[in-house]
C-alpha cells in the first residue's frame, strides 16, 4: 500500500478533524463511540474496519442507514476463544480453581471431579466463533447443540440448533452453557433469571460474548442461591469490572479481563488482516468480513 494512501493517526479527541476528506477508517479501539460524535465529518467515508469481532459499540442509526461499509475481524479470534472456552470448562469440571484455593490454605482434601466425555454443552451463537467452539468441544467427547435465531436440524457443526426465543425451555439439557453471541437487540439480556432457573443446579455458564447478554443481577442471585454451580466470565456490562461488583465474590464465579481471544501476537494478526482488506479495497476487489449492519454481524453465507 506504500504510496497509495495518505495515512492519518488520531485519538478519539481528534477523530473529527482526521475524518475530513477520509474514505476509510481503521477503528483500533473497538469500544470507542467516537465515530458517532464525529459523524458530521464522515461525508466522504466509504468503509470502516473494526479490530474486533463484535461491532455493537460502533453501530448507530445514522451509520446503519448510510452507504458506509463495515467490516470486522472475523476469523482472528475463533481458535483462541474456543481454546479459552475449553480451558474454562475443564477447570470447572476438574475443580482446578478449588484446588488452587486449597493449596493456598495448605489443605489436603480429596474430591471427585466430572468427566467431559459425554457431557453436554449448548453454544449460543452459531457464527464462526461458536462453530469453532463446537468443533473443539466435540473433539474431547462432548455433545454439543447450538442456539441461534431460528431452530433447525442437521447443522454441519451443531447438529441441532434451538431458537434463542426457546432458550429457557431447552437449557435444562446442558451441563455447560456457552455464550458466544454478538450483542444485538435480540441477545441483550438473553440470559436472565428465567433461563438461569431452567438450568440444572450443577450447570456452568461461560460468557465470552458480550456482558450485556447476561442480566448480571440475576446471575449474582443464581450463584448466591446455588441455582447453578458456577460461571466463567470474561465480559461484563461495565469494563473494567467495578471493584464493588458483587460478581467478584459471588460463589463459583471466575473472572477474567476480556482476554479470551488475546493470544500472543494478536495485535499483529489484526493489523495484517486490515492491510489485506485494505489492499482489496484499493484494488477495487470485494472486501471480506462485511457486516450486515441491520443484523449486527457477518452473516454466515458471507
Amino acid at each position: 500500500m506504500h504510496g497509495r494512501v495518505d495515512l492519518r493517526f488520531t485519538d478519539a479527541a481528534g477523530l473529527g478533524e482526521a475524518l475530513d476528506g477520509a474514505q476509510a477508517l481503521f477503528l483500533w479501539d473497538f469500544f470507542s463511540t467516537a465515530v458517532q460524535d464525529a459523524w458530521a465529518h464522515c461525508d466522504g467515508l466509504e468503509w470502516i474496519h473494526v479490530a474486533a469481532a463484535g461491532v455493537d459499540s460502533l453501530l448507530f442509526d445514522e451509520l446503519r442507514d448510510s452507504d458506509v461499509m463495515v467490516t470486522n475481524a472475523r476469523g482472528t479470534f475463533d481458535r483462541p476463544i474456543a481454546e479459552f472456552v475449553l480451558a474454562s470448562i475443564l477447570a470447572h469440571a476438574k475443580r482446578l480453581h478449588e484446588s488452587r484455593r486449597l493449596q493456598e490454605e495448605q489443605e489436603w482434601r480429596h474430591r471427585e471431579t466430572r468427566s467431559l466425555a459425554g457431557s453436554r454443552a449448548m453454544v449460543i451463537g452459531t457464527g464462526a466463533i461458536g462453530r469453532e467452539i463446537a468443533r473443539l468441544l466435540r473433539a474431547v467427547g462432548m455433545e454439543v447443540r447450538g442456539v441461534g435465531r431460528t431452530a433447525r436440524e442437521d447443522d454441519p457443526d451443531f447438529g441441532t440448533v434451538v431458537a434463542s426465543s426457546d432458550l429457557a425451555g431447552e437449557v435444562g439439557w446442558c451441563d455447560h452453557l456457552v455464550n458466544a453471541a454478538p450483542l444485538t437487540a435480540a441477545t441483550t439480556g438473553l440470559i436472565n433469571a428465567d433461563v438461569l432457573a431452567a438450568m440444572t443446579t450443577t450447570a456452568h455458564l461461560v460468557n465470552i460474548g458480550r456482558g450485556a447478554t447476561v442480566v448480571e443481577s440475576d446471575l449474582v442471585q443464581a450463584l448466591q442461591h446455588d441455582v447453578i454451580s458456577g460461571a466463567s466470565l470474561d465480559v461484563f456490562e461495565v469494563e473494567p469490572l467495578p471493584s464493588d461488583s458483587p460478581l467478584w465474590t459471588a460463589p463459583g464465579a471466575v473472572i477474567s479481563a476480556h482476554m479470551s481471544g488475546d493470544v500472543v501476537g494478536w495485535r499483529d494478526t489484526l493489523a495484517r488482516q486490515f492491510v489485506d482488506n485494505a489492499q482489496r479495497w484499493l484494488d477495487g476487489e470485494p472486501l471480506v468480513n462485511v457486516v450486515d449492519k441491520q443484523l449486527g454481524y457477518v452473516p454466515r453465507q458471507a
